[in-house]
């Protein structure tokens, strides 16, 4: 389920059957997103949290560490969730600092139940250049909502995989 979302902002919504503080962790740990993004390497310099700097490239042969498009960012916000129904919700922001892509990445995970909980992953992603930032914000944000589909769907595998004991 998707919440409505403002003009040129992707987002989406997914209940994940895996505790809070467990989404949390894996959602802002920007070094997991390489393996989630599609056609995606990302590197960090540091611990998660306030203050960290996140430098993805996105493109066919990123992963083998070919150029593509460059999406530096920075954690802005970062205040985890509580652990159960009723807890906070926990909310990072991700600001971009371009050279080309603008705007800000928010996971927000709300406590459902000891072991449940609600993601949304929104991106408002306007273009920096000569174009207004609100017409390259909705021209971005339907490729950024089919990514965030993706991403979410592959985190949702990863770890509820990684919740169930094995045999």
């Amino acid at each position: 389920m998707t919440p409505a979302a403002a003009p040129g902002t992707a987002a989406v919504t997914r209940a994940l059957p895996v505790p809070a503080d467990v989404a949390w962790d894996a959602l802002t740990d920007a070094r997991r997103h390489g393996a989630w993004v599609p056609m995606t390497r990302v590197e960090v310099d540091g611990p998660t949290g306030v203050g960290q700097r996140v430098a993805a490239v996105s493109g066919p042969g990123a992963r083998r560490g070919l150029p593509g498009l460059p999406d530096r960012m920075v954690v802005t916000r970062f205040d985890p969730p509580g652990t159960d129904a009723g807890g906070a919700t926990g909310v990072a922001v991700f600001a971009k600092q371009g050279p080309v892509l603008l705007g800000e990445a928010t996971v927000v995970v709300v406590p459902t139940g000891p072991s449940t909980c609600r993601v949304t992953w929104t991106e408002h992603v306007p273009l920096a250049g000569p174009l207004p930032r609100e017409l390259t914000a909705r021209v971005t944000a339907p490729l950024l909502g089919a990514m965030l589909r993706v991403v979410l769907r592959r985190a949702a595998r990863d770890l509820t995989s990684a919740e169930r004991p094995s045999d």
